[in-house]
């Protein structure tokens, strides 16, 4: 290797919060993790966490062209000296960067096994290696989860695979993992269905792949009470890329399937921006759309291009958007087990080490700020006031029968003709609401 791995980013200083006024080339200047809003500290509210796939294992290339980073972890001859090279350069990261927690997929942190037996004791061994380095950083796990996509067994879907040996392989890789993000301390366990849909109706049966998923969740769900792990499962929507089209593809759709498979007291949803917008919807939406079903948990941070039709993972750094969303999570009661995993790589040419630290500092620091935009909104009344105001109606006992089921159609239809009932349309003051969200950004 070309240098110790633990010496990457060379001899900075753990980044710390200096102002909004302060011209330091790294600091935060809005998060401030100490700082008590709302009843908690940011640091409690936002629970940031690094991500390790990103942030340590993309080389930086894409369809048309390859590997231009060029990371000494990923350039060796002992697979296991390797992880462990890039797990020092990760803790040092999240060291830096002075976040809470990190998340990982088995494969990123552990190289590949050739089979289950051999998966099981690499993953072991570079549990060995957090352990350590948790206890010396006090850096904790968000959650872990298995990566069933990237092998090319997985091409037709792992839970959902034709090939019921593949499902099996699932479910043994899942084990494992799940077994070592118990004993890392892990808060949430995610399941993401990345080959879980299809790509033509030609040659899928679509009841079975669905009934293979339900089943697969609830196995997993099973084995997570037999270990006793007390958090969560995950399911993270998506709606395509790289299925055309995928099960899980969006809030609303992961709710009826749990719904359907009676998982709904096992499985939460882990929420990212950019699948949001390929689903059509904004991420606020989702956000909000859990809130109201009960199923939020957990959010992966990042942000898509508007002008491309893929998952760019790009660092969030929109602030009125994330506002609206902070306003989300804080009217939900804020977050329990799950918390912001920056889910977000620097672009490509983005070569230098200190642009992954900017890259997460700039992204914390509007995480920061839109979180005391919405804390003060909330505060105020700013959204939740007009809101109440515009549904005032339904207060009224008359309405409040209705929706408990005391009235039936024709009596609140008898009751419309007997009042001669003419309600007329009243303004939704849209611009107004935009203007004041405007000015508490």
């Amino acid at each position: 290797m070309n240098a110790p791995a633990s010496r990457f980013f060379g001899a900075l200083d753990k980044v710390r919060y200096v102002g909004p006024d302060s011209d330091a080339p790294l600091g935060y200047r809005w998060y401030d993790k100490d700082r008590v809003i709302a009843g908690r500290t940011m640091a409690e509210h936002l629970r940031f966490a690094v991500c390790y796939w990103h942030s340590l294992c993309w080389p930086g290339g894409d369809p048309f062209g390859g590997e231009t980073f060029l990371r000494p972890w990923m350039h060796g001859t002992v697979p296991m000296e390797m992880a462990e090279a890039k797990a020092d350069v990760a803790f040092e990261l999240f060291r830096l960067l002075d976040v809470p927690y990190f998340t990982f997929h088995d494969v990123d942190a552990a190289p590949e096994g050739a089979n289950l037996v051999e998966q099981k004791d690499n993953v072991a061994a570079i549990c060995d290696v957090f352990e350590e380095k948790m206890a010396e950083t006090g850096v904790k796990l968000l959650w872990g989860t298995a990566n069933l996509f990237s092998n090319r067994r997985y091409m037709a879907g792992a839970a959902t695979n034709p090939d019921p040996d593949v499902f099996a392989y699932a479910a043994g890789q899942v084990r494992i993992a799940l077994e070592a993000t118990k004993r890392l301390g892990g808060a949430n366990y995610v399941l993401w269905g990345g080959r879980e849909g299809y790509e033509t109706l030609l040659n899928t049966d679509m009841k079975r792949e669905l009934d293979q998923f339900g089943r697969f969740l609830a196995m997993v769900a099973e084995h997570k009470h037999k270990i006793g792990f007390d958090g969560p499962l995950l399911i993270e929507p998506k709606p395509r890329e790289p299925s055309k089209h995928q099960y899980d593809f969006d809030v609303a759709t992961v709710y009826g399937f749990l719904e359907r498979y009676d998982l709904l007291d096992d499985v939460k949803v882990n929420i990212e921006q950019n699948h949001a917008l390929l689903a059509g919807h904004s991420f606020d939406h989702e956000v909000m759309l859990a809130n109201a079903l009960g199923i939020f948990g957990s959010i992966d941070i990042n942000r898509g291009d508007a002008l491309l039709g893929w998952d760019t993972d790009q660092f969030a750094m929109d602030v009125a958007e994330l506002t609206l969303v902070m306003h989300e999570i804080l009217k939900g009661g804020g977050f329990t087990t799950g918390g912001m995993n920056f889910d977000a790589k620097i672009r490509r040419q983005s070569l230098d080490p200190i642009d992954l630290l900017h890259g997460h500092v700039g992204s914390i620091d509007a995480c920061a700020r839109a979180l005391i935009n919405a804390a003060a909104m909330l505060e105020k009344g700013t959204l939740e006031m007009p809101r109440a105001e515009r549904y005032a109606g339904w207060n009224a006992p008359e309405a409040k029968a209705i929706l408990a089921g005391e009235r039936t159609l024709a009596e609140v239809a008898d009751r419309a003709i007997a009042a001669k009932l003419d309600p007329q349309p009243r303004s939704g003051r849209q611009e107004y609401l935009e203007g004041l969200v405007m000015r508490s950004v």
